[in-house]
């Protein structure tokens, strides 16, 4: 079968198309701009990657080789929802689809069953704590992350394995495509405002995967927010377990979602606690997640006030209070969504450098909001400065690096991100 991905740079689709290729399926793909994950893939064997999403481009590739499954991400349906990929596909009468009904596809294909990470934040480190732990314990494990790992692809498929990892995003309701045999929930805070306008829609949405799936594994707080009553199907965790002082990675966030995933593979595979406990201490991290670009330099993808939160006292918890802050807002769309928050989650920072919201499935109702708007929100706005991802910032981020403070870039990531800009003008190590 020859799978075309619309979108395949992104971290959804991307590690899919790794997947389809690895389980022997013909892969190609399209998508708007070149980015590191494109050449990620590119060096992974998946040569056919057309840059600008043309019908000839499309149709090109299907002479070749005739397309049988379009998989599409929701980003490329919320932009352009009759796109010339998808009139093509239309007028030549060939399957399109979302991810998620081709990876359901592979999964009753090759009889796997699915562990789903879900939650508003912490999915793609609980992922990969996850595909870690089975690693360390020699346990063939197929799984999809969004993120690179140095332990592994983004995306693999292990013929021996009976599981299946997986991020399940509740974008687009998604993940209620699924009937997980195990489900993480890490944490859910409403989210989304386009797709679940109110927080009872978002809710609903998690109570619904939640009856989809065979086991839970929830924290206390979560469990109680979608009033559900204690079954032998639910593990309701407690963030006070004793047991927990054990995990000493960096990050109180870290440590949760450690925990969380000790006890998920302990109840599969009844390895020993502190066996589990010992590898994940080890667990080396994964890119833009508080990710070292250069001595006192850190990219993190978190965008949601908890996650921006966690970051920031991870940070804390490495520099004390010598740390600055350069923040990418993702999506202007959430940035009026969060702004009440954004008030005062940089209040304890010694100071904050704003730069350009990373724009996509904007609203378009929606004024833009500039770095001296979001400047302006905050409580402490003499500790803030408007910036640009420039020289400019260059030297700024240089003489606080030599000053002996942690910068810490919040970026949104993808091309043309703070995040890329960051690897092309910064040495990596």
């Amino acid at each position: 079968m020859h799978v075309f991905f619309s979108g395949i740079g992104g971290a959804g689709i991307g590690p899919l198309a790794l997947i389809a290729k690895q389980a022997g399926y013909d892969v190609s793909g399209s998508d708007k701009q070149e980015s590191d994950y494109i050449l990620y893939l590119k060096k992974h064997g998946i040569d056919t990657i057309s840059i600008g999403q043309t019908e000839a481009d499309i149709a090109q590739v299907n002479a070749q080789k005739p397309i049988d499954w379009l998989v599409y991400s929701s980003a490329v349906a919320i932009e352009n929802p009759d796109s010339p990929e998808f009139q093509f596909c239309k007028k030549h009468g060939i399957k399109t689809s979302k991810r998620d009904e081709f990876l359901n596809e592979i999964l009753t294909d090759k009889k796997l069953r699915l562990i789903a990470v879900a939650g508003t934040h912490g999915k793609t480190t609980t992922t990969a704590m996850l595909i870690w732990l089975f690693k360390q314990l020699g346990k063939p494990i197929s799984y999809s992350v969004g993120a690179k790992l140095s332990f592994g692809d983004m995306g693999e498929y292990d013929k021996g394995s009976e599981f299946f990892v997986y991020e399940a995003d509740e974008y687009d309701r998604n993940f209620l495509a699924f009937h997980p045999y195990m489900s993480l929930i890490t944490g859910i805070d409403w989210d989304h405002p386009d797709i679940y306008p109110t927080r009872e829609e978002y809710e609903s949405a998690f109570y619904q995967f939640v009856e989809q799936t065979r086991w839970t594994i929830f924290w206390q707080p979560d469990f109680e927010k979608l009033g559900l009553q204690s079954e032998e199907k639910y593990l309701v965790l407690d963030e006070n377990e004793p047991q927990m002082k054990s995990i000493i990675l960096p990050g109180h966030v870290n440590r949760k979602d450690a925990w969380q995933v000790i006890q998920t593979v302990h109840a599969i595979t009844e390895a020993p606690l502190d066996q589990l406990i010992d590898f994940m201490n080890i667990f080396p991290g994964i890119s833009r997640r508080f990710e070292l670009i250069v001595p006192n330099l850190y990219t993190d993808y978190a965008h949601t006030p908890e996650k921006i939160r966690g970051a920031l006292q991870l940070a804390k918890e490495v520099a004390g209070d010598k740390f600055v802050v350069v923040y990418e807002g993702l999506h202007n769309t959430r940035q009026h969504f969060i702004k009440d928050e954004l008030v005062h989650i940089f209040d304890d920072v010694k100071h904050t450098y704003v730069v350009p919201s990373y724009l996509a499935r904007e609203d378009k109702n929606l004024p833009t909001l500039s770095p001296q708007d979001i400047v302006n929100m905050f409580s402490k706005p003499e500790n803030a400065t408007a910036a640009q991802v420039d020289d400019n910032l260059k030297e700024i981020i240089n003489r606080h690096v030599h000053a002996g403070d942690l910068v810490l870039c919040l970026s949104a990531g993808g091309g043309g991100s703070l995040d890329e800009w960051l690897r092309k003008n910064f040495h990596a190590i």
